[in-house]
């Protein structure tokens, strides 16, 4: 049987074994014994042995091609090594431009019980940001666009800044992934699970699910998207240990 189109333009796996191992520096990912390249032709080399055996499971799970998209955390190595170095400050002001209209501060109006559920759910981890992170967000009703003070982006940038290139490439991706810096920061910190942070960022989507039925492009959405804050979770873990 020829090979599908798409697979032809993946590489074919070329190694046969993946594993990580301590290397100058760092742990890398080994193929047969040798350390992969990113994009910019720099050394797969992660900063803890958890994080190397991450990565380095999805090199292992590859059949006979190569797939990039079912590889979410080498995807996000190569960011941190090759762009989160040299663009530290854009990445920062990245998180910071998502704090200014993060998912979070905007509950609805209307129905009651949805507006209870996000003051709730939300409010909480809006009070956890002011109270562990000095992140100070001002919520409000509607969908329309308010800005926060200028004080609390300076304090979002700032605290962007002081992650190091591993983590910050995981809380950037996060926020574009949940519309959120505060849900991708309380999960980098273990305040909620991958899951839980996803719901939580589609909040509005489920209560309208549990009210009017599920949508079936939805849940395979929400599904393929699950997959992604799972491995997030499992990347901020990593780098904890």
């Amino acid at each position: 049987m020829a090979d599908k189109p798409d697979l032809l333009q993946r590489p074919r796996r070329f190694y046969r074994a993946a594993a990580a191992g301590p290397i100058d520096g760092g742990f890398a990912v080994l193929l047969d014994g040798r350390t992969p390249k990113s994009p910019a032709r720099s050394p797969l080399v992660l900063p803890t042995l958890a994080l190397a055996q991450l990565v380095a499971a999805e090199w292992d799970a590859q059949v006979e091609v190569i797939d990039s998209t079912a590889m979410p955390a080498t995807r996000l190595a190569f960011t941190a090594i090759d762009r989160i170095r040299e663009t530290r400050a854009e990445v920062a002001g990245e998180v910071a431009a998502y704090a200014g209209s993060d998912l979070l501060c905007y509950w609805a109006d209307h129905p009651t019980p949805l507006v209870e559920r996000q003051k709730r759910d939300w409010g909480a981890l809006l009070d956890w940001a002011r109270a562990e992170l000095d992140v100070h967000l001002t919520p409000a009703s509607g969908v329309i666009h308010t800005a926060q003070s200028p004080a609390a982006l300076a304090s979002v940038e700032a605290l962007a800044l002081t992650l190091d290139d591993f983590t910050l490439a995981g809380v950037a991706y996060g926020a574009g992934l949940f519309g959120s810096t505060v849900l991708a920061l309380a999960l980098r910190a273990g305040r909620v699970t991958g899951r839980k942070a996803l719901d939580l960022s589609r909040l509005e989507e489920i209560f309208q699910a549990q009210t009017w039925g599920q949508d079936a492009e939805a849940v395979a959405r929400a599904e393929a998207l699950a997959v992604e804050a799972q491995v997030l979770e499992r990347w901020f873990a990593a780098l904890r240990r």
